[in-house]
């Protein structure tokens, strides 16, 4: 039995105490809760099956918010897989721990924990407990404060590289006949030996003292790990040559020989390896690093009647601010004064600079590139849009998709498996190896711990969605979460929800068809009649009338039929617009405008009549067009074999117009938008994988419901928490995009995991020997360490080249701009 206390704010009275106490002891393994509401807290007893959070998501869906922190913790001493999974382990194993993940690229763990319950430092200790290193974030700024890591690396490369390489000349010449009479004439065997033991010590136990830290922690709590098999097979090298030179007479004929130029070669290699490897994981957050760049360090503000330029961590909502061209704009807000271009490549992906103009909408972050502006700040700090992005892509990052989890669980067991195999690797080649028995015992164990380190198998994930996160956030693509960078990849169903997603969401005047009398007149009176009423579709004919810059004349005497349509005096004329019902029931014949009507039905278009003086006017039609790129978007889709449908509440005559205009095939009408989800969960129970597209509001559950949601944001409304994936623009070419780097970034993943995984399983017999009863090769435990550090960068650097990925949605829209031309066509 276990107890533990939670921390819930938003109750006010002894219901609300009942209901949380209730939502408790309904879950699972829950015998006992109590919740106290002067303190605001809630005391749970349960048995090992409830969760701390299954106890959370209980009280959240009772209506209350438990208390919670989220804490990012550096963690030093990692260095592969099974180090991530040993910290993991210890974290979760904290009573009130509701989730542990462990990035180890960006060397960090990300920790979320009841904090009533449990405590930062406690947290340390698990992590001290594990073998690493906890430590406070570091807000330095300066280039070499942040780097630190690299310049210790590159210092300790430089020194172990400068007195390797005597080593290494020194026991090539021994082993050249030329120049071991030469090296002879100078000193004796023992005598070279000494020097190579002077020359390593320092390398090994100086430049090579984070293995034997790292190394000695993980062993004294029983979990190997890299740095455990680099301290062993390092440390056996050099002491059994230690041996060699003081008591040569211990070891068997021919066995005392020296292997100090090994134990300081593969010291220096896995260092060099590690600094490569740093250098590399580096440019794996260059998308972080570009995004922060974009955060002004001042800005210009308006305070009593003078511009004054102030921190931005002085800016306050309600500030007025001025901006002049070529300056970045410091915050989120709204413009009050001028006019100008503005550069958001940066949160849209286009190049295009956009107008602004007064009541404009301004992003942080962005360039204003002719005009000077005046803007009244709106979102400053950590809800500014550009923050909002950083903190998407941070968490994404941070995120373990299920492919690195399996692997974290192999990395786990691995490194003990590899101790277990060295062990029967001596065994076997020292009781029926050939003379001398122990150099190839010795030769051979060392070489399986060194080729063995699962460094590549914990960079392979990681490094691909650190990268892949941040091109997706280049490209207006932003992943909220990294297993939504793999998952995507494996849909084969895309969901298009229609109103704003695959159409504009919001009616436009698409046709006037005049038939008596002059267009701007009529128009003029029919929009002057709709100011009064309350309908979109109104609202459409007033906006194209004022787009057009025509004056609407006075009405009197209006009046509106529900069902049917309105009526009012403009100008001296009765005005009547609305259905055919209406106009057959004033006795207005339609037959000259029938078969225009009937075509614009077919279309999706709503036709809607205009008497005046009760003889019809006009035809005018309204609808809600298709967004530019919709068409193209879904041909993209289909062509990549995804299966495309539309889900909608429209009719279902309505819905498949637009279908047949976005050349979708599978139309699911006419539901409510309650039932959304319902739908997208029986494909699911069809056996399709569905990836949902909505606006990220009104289709939340259907989002949650998807393997993969993904919603229509746009720059300025992005904090999107129902989806997966947020497009950052409406152009649903987005989808293209992130579906196309999510196969790339899973391909990539999967590269990283064959190379990583095939290495280790294809080296560790040759390590061990196989190859020597038919060949008479044994790997030299040098190469061994060399090619354990190349596998690392190799998979690193495979990482990297996502950085160069290119979305061809433009292109394949380009190149079936006919063919969707004349598909339009044939639905017309």
């Amino acid at each position: 039995m276990q107890k533990i206390e939670i921390g819930v704010e938003g109750m006010s009275c002894a219901s609300c105490v009942g209901r949380i106490e209730k939502a408790l002891v309904d879950e699972s393994g829950v015998s006992a809760a109590q919740v106290n509401l002067a303190t605001g807290r809630a005391t749970v007893e349960f048995d090992q099956p409830a969760t701390p959070a299954a106890l959370v998501n209980s009280i959240k869906n009772a209506g209350y918010q438990p208390r919670v922190q989220s804490v990012e913790i550096p963690v030093t001493g990692m260095t592969c897989g099974s180090c991530v999974s040993r910290v993991e382990r210890a974290l979760n194993k904290q009573p009130s721990m509701i989730k542990a993940s462990v990035n180890l690229t960006t060397q960090k763990a990300f920790v979320e924990f009841l904090s009533d319950a449990l405590s930062l430092p406690r947290i340390h200790q698990a992590i001290r407990d594990a073998g690493y290193e906890p430590q406070e974030p570091d807000t330095s700024t300066h280039a070499e404060e942040q780097d630190k890591e690299g310049i210790d690396l590159r210092r300790k490369v430089i020194f172990a590289a400068a007195l390797t390489i005597p080593v290494v000349l020194i026991a090539m010449g021994k082993m050249i006949p030329a120049l071991e009479a030469l090296y002879a004439s100078v000193l004796s065997h023992r005598g070279w030996m000494a020097i190579e033991w002077l020359l390593t010590t320092p390398v090994l136990f100086y430049a090579g003292s984070r293995f034997f830290r790292s190394g000695y922690a993980e062993l004294r709590h029983a979990n190997p790990g890299m740095n455990s098999l680099v301290m062993i097979g390092s440390s056996a090298a050099y002491f059994y040559s230690v041996a060699a030179l003081l008591v040569p007479g211990f070891f068997p004929a021919g066995t005392a020989e020296s292997y100090f130029e090994a134990a300081a070669v593969i010291v220096t290699l896995i260092l060099l390896g590690r600094y490569f490897e740093h250098i590399a994981k580096g440019r794996t957050s260059e998308a972080i690093k570009k995004l922060l760049q974009l955060q002004a360090k001042t800005a210009r503000v308006i305070r009593d009647g003078e511009v004054v330029e102030v921190p931005i961590e002085a800016v306050v909502p309600g500030d007025r601010i001025q901006v002049r061209p070529g300056e970045r704009v410091p915050v989120d807000g709204v413009v009050e004064e001028g006019q100008s271009y503005v550069d958001e490549s940066m949160i849209s992906g286009e190049p295009v600079p956009v107008a602004k103009q007064k009541d404009a909408e301004l992003v942080g972050g962005t360039i204003n590139k002719n005009g000077s502006l005046t803007f009244r700040a709106t979102r400053v700090g950590a809800d500014t849009v550009l923050a909002q992005i950083i903190s998407m892509v941070e968490s994404a990052q941070a995120d373990k998709p299920p492919i690195q989890e399996l692997a974290d669980r192999i990395a786990g067991v691995f490194v003990p498996v590899v101790i277990v195999l060295a062990i029967l690797t001596f065994i076997t080649w020292f009781s029926f190896g050939p003379a001398p028995a122990l150099s190839f015992a010795f030769v051979t164990t060392v070489s399986v711990l060194l080729i063995a380190c699962p460094c590549a198998m914990g960079l392979a994930t990681p490094t691909a969605i650190m990268v892949g996160t941040g091109k997706g956030a280049e490209m207006g693509v932003l992943f909220r979460k990294g297993a939504a960078l793999e998952t995507l990849a494996r849909m084969d169903t895309i969901v298009l929800d229609k109103t704003g997603t695959l159409t504009r969401g919001r009616p436009e005047l698409t046709d006037f068809i005049l038939v008596e009398g002059r267009e701007d007149e009529v128009l003029a009176w029919v929009a002057a009649v709709e100011t009064e009423s309350e309908h979109p579709i109104g609202e459409a004919i007033v906006k194209d009338a004022r787009d057009r810059g025509l004056r609407l004349p006075a009405v009197s005497d209006f009046q509106a039929e529900p069902g049917y349509g309105v009526q009012a005096q403009v100008a001296g004329h009765r005005i009547n617009v609305g259905a055919d019902r209406y106009m057959r029931r004033l006795g207005i014949d339609l037959a000259s405008v029938a078969d225009s009507a009937v075509s614009l039905a077919e279309k999706a278009k709503s036709p809607l009549y205009v008497a005046v003086d009760g003889r019809l006017a006009a035809l005018i039609a309204v609808a809600d067009p298709l967004k530019d790129g919709s068409v193209e978007a879904v041909a993209a889709l289909k062509a990549t074999g995804l299966s495309v449908a539309m889900l909608t509440g429209d009719n279902r005559a309505t819905a498949e117009a637009i279908a047949r205009q976005a050349g979708i095939e599978r139309v699911l009408a006419e539901v409510l938008p309650d039932q959304k989800a319902a739908e997208v969960k029986r494909l699911q129970e069809d056996g399709a994988r569905v990836a949902f597209v909505g606006d990220g509001i009104n289709d939340a559950p259907a989002l949650a419901q998807a393997d993969v949601g993904i919603a229509i944001g746009t720059g300025t409304d992005i904090a999107i928490e129902a989806g997966d994936v947020v497009l950052m623009r409406g152009d649903l070419r987005g989808i293209v995009d992130a579906a196309a780097l999510s196969r790339r970034t899973r391909k990539t993943i999967l590269g990283n995991f064959v190379w990583a995984y095939g290495y280790n399983l294809a080296l560790i017999p040759v390590a061990a020997g196989v190859l020597f009863p038919f060949t008479g090769y044994l790997l030299n435990p040098m190469l061994a360490a060399g090619a354990m550090s190349l596998s690392s960068v190799f998979v690193v650097t495979n990482s990297l080249r996502l950085g160069r990925f290119k979305s061809d949605s433009r292109d394949f829209a380009a190149s079936n701009v006919s063919e969707s031309g004349a598909a339009l066509a044939s639905v017309s």
